[in-house]
């Protein structure tokens, strides 16, 4: 009897070939998944020589220390050479129609001036060498993304051509510096033979310096007699300009606060008039207000008046309408002998006629009742209204009263403002006449105080001067002691000079430099790259995301085929009705992973650092993406399909198996442990590249637990429809 649906099941299976056709489709689904995305995008690198690339090269080239230099010609044919790329030199017209038409994907323009700015290194303003790139990233983004790292390479590329051209340049300068180091040394002897005429040369100074110092003195103190009287006369004449600057200031500050004063006067004046005018003005606009506030409260009382016998109307016709109703009850009450007579069809019709008149009756009854209650609040907000109406017409009045007094009011404003203009105009002309006095006294005085200011300056620095002459020409006399002895160092430094130069051009002769030199000057740096779980290609680097999306697929799929629910018989339990699904279940995933490992292993060739544990991780991965689309089928049905379908779709972009998770939005980074594809793909990863059995473990103990926890909830959804459904039918059969 265990066996029975088991048996019953497979039969059902391979007899049928509507099922069975289909189902070995699906044992295929993950492979063309897995392997034809991996195939297809195996190792897209190696093929980017098939890239079209336009190469528009437009350099005029420029001369350089007597040289011609071409630095386009030799980037095109370089880039070219390389095949990178399939770069193709064209003109720039062909690359635009190129780029435009699909023809090209990406373009690289070199400037007329390329070779230009190369020569303007040592210049006041270097100028950089553009390379113009255009990418049709609307065509393909990733082309464009390609050769921005491209564009990197070519960059350093040709900042390594030109440093290295102008390392050249430099040890040819080091190479000449030697020789000038020669003709130095040479210049050096002579300096030397110059310096020993030097030294005899100071000792005749230091004599007539010393007399100098000796002469000096006398004219030192007739300079300070002078000096003190100058002060005395400068010192009064300041002080009479001081006071004059004073009191001219106070005069301009009194014309400035006259002028305020005016201007303020006459805009106050101006004001005054625009104020009286718009009281004049608001009068008149209230006079209008009042008269319309009349007949809008004779249209309000009107409105009361009319809303009193609308409401009378309303009541007599709400009045009216009860009676109908209560007529077509009486007279339905009436009609009832009679239609007990009516054959059935006629009673029926008559009944329900008689139904739809007492229910119209009831609806306009209750409706001309809410009519005279709306009449009533219309009259009594009339009322209100007329009442509001009367107080507004009253403040308007008030307030025109009040505005006729502000009327009459302002003529005296404007009368004073006009005195007040005329009073201030008096005072500004007045004190324009005093600070004009007071100017051309302080003007006479400062020409006085210069004068003697200067004179004061003279004499002190005539003193100043003296004094100084006398202390210097004693610290001249003293410095050509020094000199005498700094013109026999000059004479042993010059010797000195002469033998290290000599030294010197020694040295730069022995400077030999090389092509490797140029290039250790041009790129000194060179970087190692050190991997650690080295990825051979991209197909191997998405397997696991690939790998994952293919079972997942898959397990979808085989729901559509294969009935999670449906028996092939009767069921007899509802354990042997579990089983007799999962063991149909169990060996489709298992094929289906199988095929994926055979096809991806050993078709496509990616290596792996651990194969039995490779396998095993593609097996619990089939098994636990069947046992979630199992349960949300056979519990949900179709909106089951949905959910999974919304799963996968959650899974593909949060669980990193193809941008590390740090990239995606922060709202999807909540589902990346939620979902069982973030667990198969760091499975994959670990048995694939990185070899870390721990980490693959771990991962896979979480898509083991999903799976034990998907069949629980599926068998206990399994016992409860078998209670329900088949429990009375399998005790029958049992008994």
């Amino acid at each position: 009897m265990k066996n029975t649906m088991t048996f019953a099941e497979w039969k059902q299976l391979l007899r049928t070939r509507k099922m069975i056709v289909p189902m070995i489709a699906i044992l295929f689904i993950p492979v063309l998944y897995a392997g034809m995305f991996l195939w297809a995008f195996w190792d897209p690198y190696d093929h980017m020589d098939q890239l079209p690339v336009a190469v528009v090269n437009l350099d005029e080239g420029a001369d350089f220390n007597e040289e011609k230099l071409t630095l386009g010609d030799e980037l095109a044919d370089k880039l070219v050479e390389s095949k990178q790329f399939d770069f193709q030199n064209v003109t720039k017209e062909r690359a635009d129609e190129g780029l435009k038409g699909q023809d090209y994907y990406i373009t690289i323009e070199i400037p007329e001036n390329f070779s230009e700015h190369a020569t303007t290194l040592l210049d006041e303003n270097p100028q950089k060498l553009n390379l113009l790139y255009k990418p049709n990233e609307g065509f393909n983004f990733l082309s464009g993304q390609i050769g921005e790292t491209a564009m990197d390479r070519i960059k350093a590329e040709v900042n390594e051509q030109i440093a290295s051209t102008y390392a050249e340049q430099l040890f040819d300068s080091i190479t000449e510096m030697g020789e000038g180091f020669g003709d130095a040394a040479d210049g050096a002897g002579k300096l030397h033979d110059g310096a020993i005429k030097l030294a005899d040369g100071t000792g005749d100074l230091k004599g007539y310096l010393a007399q100098l110092a000796s002469s000096s003195v006398a004219l030192s103190d007739g300079s300070t007699k002078l000096a003190e009287g100058a002060n005395k006369a400068a010192k009064g004449a300041n002080d009479l300009s001081k006071g004059l600057g004073t009191l001219s200031a106070g005069a301009n500050d009194l014309q400035t606060g006259a002028d305020q004063a005016a201007a303020g006067s006459a805009s106050l004046q101006a004001g005054i008039s625009e104020y009286t005018a718009g009281v004049d003005k608001l009068a008149s606009s209230y006079a209008q207000i009042g008269a319309k506030e009349q007949e809008f409260a004779g249209g309000i009382g009107n409105l009361a008046e009319k809303s009193g016998g609308l409401k009378n109307a309303a009541d007599q016709l709400a009045a009216g309408s009860q009676g109908v109703n209560a007529g077509i009850n009486k007279l339905s009450e009436q009609l009832g002998p009679i239609l007990a007579q009516l054959p059935d069809e006629q009673k029926g019709a008559l009944q329900a006629a008689l139904g739809e008149l007492k229910q119209g009756s009831a609806q306009v009854a209750g409706g001309l009742g809410e009519l005279s209650s709306g009449a009533g609040a219309l009259q009594q907000g009339a009322a209100q209204l007329n009442g509001a109406a009367g107080q507004l017409q009253g403040a308007h009045a008030e307030a025109l009263a009040g505005l006729k007094k502000l009327q009459g009011n302002s003529v005296k404003l404007v009368e004073g403002s006009n005195a007040l203009a005329s009073g201030n105009s008096q005072l500004a002309a007045g004190s324009k006449q005093l600070v004009g006095g007071v100017q051309t006294a302080a003007a006479g005085s400062k020409d006085l105080a210069n004068g003697l200011n200067e004179l004061t300056a003279g004499a002190g620095t005539m003193k100043q001067g003296t004094g100084t002459l006398v202390s210097k020409s004693k610290d001249l006399a003293a410095g050509s002691e020094k000199l005498a002895s700094g013109a026999t160092e000059l004479n042993e430094g010059t010797a000195t000079l002469q033998e290290k130069l000599a030294e010197a051009k020694e040295t730069a002769s022995e400077v030999k430099p090389t092509d490797k030199t140029y290039e250790m000057a041009a790129s000194p740096v060179e970087v190692q790259q050190e991997s650690i779980n080295k990825v051979p290609n991209y197909g191997t680097g998405f397997a696991p995301y690939f790998l994952s999306l293919g079972l997942f697929v898959g397990a979808l799929l085989l729901s559509i085929v294969f009935p999670m629910m449906e028996p092939a018989t009767t069921p007899t339990g509802a354990f042997r009705w579990f089983t007799s699904k999962v063991s149909v279940l169990a060996v489709v995933g298992l094929i289906q992973a199988l095929l994926a490992v055979v096809v991806v292993k050993y078709a496509l060739g990616m290596e792996t650092i651990n194969t039995p544990l490779f396998i095993l991780t593609a097996i619990i991965t089939s098994y636990t993406f069947i046992a979630i689309v199992q349960m949300l089928v056979s519990i949900f049905g179709d909106p089951g399909r949905f959910m999974a379908i919304l799963i996968l779709i959650l899974q593909l972009t949060t669980s990193a198996g193809t941008f590390p998770l740090e990239l995606i939005p922060s709202q999807l980074k909540i589902f990346n442990t939620l979902l069982p594809m973030t667990y198969s793909v760091q499975a994959f990863k670990a048995s694939i590249s990185t070899g870390d059995m721990s980490h693959l473990w771990a991962n896979n103990g979480v898509l083991i637990g999903f799976m034990v926890a998907c069949l629980a909830l599926t068998f206990g959804y399994f016992a409860l429809v078998f209670k329900k459904r088949y429990s009375a039918k399998a005790a029958t059969v049992e008994a």
